[in-house]
């Protein structure tokens, strides 16, 4: 069986394992990723964590899921927020080199919804649209195995997907932008502004409150909701996957918002797309393990 190196580096930490190609790790090894460091420092660090592994040098191939849009052209990142220097830097290149085999780099929403994909409760599946809903919104479009992420790394990107005018801006997304009106930081944003006696100090919160019957968090649920099944309505329209499948921390709400939800996806999409399936994520380790089902994705 086919065995591959992934990598999954963050802002904060970096995990480096062997996996599988059903979707089985092996081993792995968690480090501060020292992004602030710069990119020398923090590919040092990884190719040493690699060398850790028993049996690293039998793997058919290494892939890395990064904290934004790639360019497979390339095999570097367009944009490199939470790593600074590495906008344009040649990590896959440079990790081909040092290991001797084929390296590929992706967004980390991209390879959590390809590892759901492949390996997850899409496997086998055509079309699969993995969508995150956590601090942001992120999602991934995976067709036949293989991430859409198109020409400039930003296919995907649904954080900017417009879901109603009149709305106010909040930083570098457009007024009205999904991820700043339905996300866990804008439900938690909501929450501040209008019940600022309570301190909230996250999402949950907000959908307990509401879950218990509190009229002003209710309408902040309902808000997100609209928004929400606003974006998957749009999603379906165009792409019509066989399945939806939700990751991310408002996952762990999903009992007050999920059905409210899909209630008014149905109310507002064609009936033919009314009994697409939406999955929530169940993979433990989608993040190490879709970073290493990006060889497996492009034929390795």
């Amino acid at each position: 069986m086919k065995t591959y190196i992934g990598i999954d580096l963050g802002g904060t930490n970096v995990r480096v394992g062997i996996v599988t190609e059903d979707g089985e790790v092996l081993q792995q090894i968690k480090s501060p990723s020292y992004a602030k460091e710069g990119p020398e420092k923090v590919m040092a660090n990884i190719k040493q964590m690699v060398k850790q592994l028993d049996g690293w040098e039998k793997c058919t191939a290494v892939g890395v899921g990064v904290p934004g849009p790639c360019s497979q052209q390339t095999g570097s990142m367009t944009m490199s927020t939470n790593l600074p220097g590495f906008t344009g830097y040649p990590i896959a290149s440079e990790l081909s080199e040092e290991f001797g085999m084929p390296a590929f780099i992706e967004n980390d929403a991209d390879v959590a919804g390809l590892a759901e994909a492949l390996v997850g409760d899409g496997k086998g599946l055509p079309v699969v649209m993995y969508v995150t809903i956590s601090t942001g919104i992120g999602g991934c479009l995976i067709v036949n195995g293989k991430c859409l992420s198109g020409k400039h790394g930003y296919g995907g990107e649904i954080a900017n997907m417009i879901v109603g005018t009149s709305r106010n801006k909040y930083n570098h997304l457009t007024p009205g932008a999904v991820e700043n009106e339905a996300s866990g930081t804008a439900v938690s944003r909501k929450g501040r502004e209008r019940l600022s006696e309570l301190n909230i100090q996250h999402a949950g919160e907000v959908f307990e409150l509401a879950a218990q019957g509190n009229e002003i968090a209710q309408s902040i649920v309902e808000e997100a909701v609209n928004d929400l099944a606003q974006m998957f309505a749009s999603i379906a329209a165009l792409a019509d996957p066989d399945m939806f499948i939700l990751g991310g921390g408002m996952m762990k709400s999903a009992d007050v918002f999920l059905e409210p939800m899909l209630q008014r996806y149905r109310m507002i999409t064609h009936e033919a797309l009314h009994d697409t399936p939406f999955v929530i994520a169940q993979l433990e380790e989608p993040g190490l393990i879709g970073a290493a089902m990006l060889p497996k994705s492009h034929g390795y």
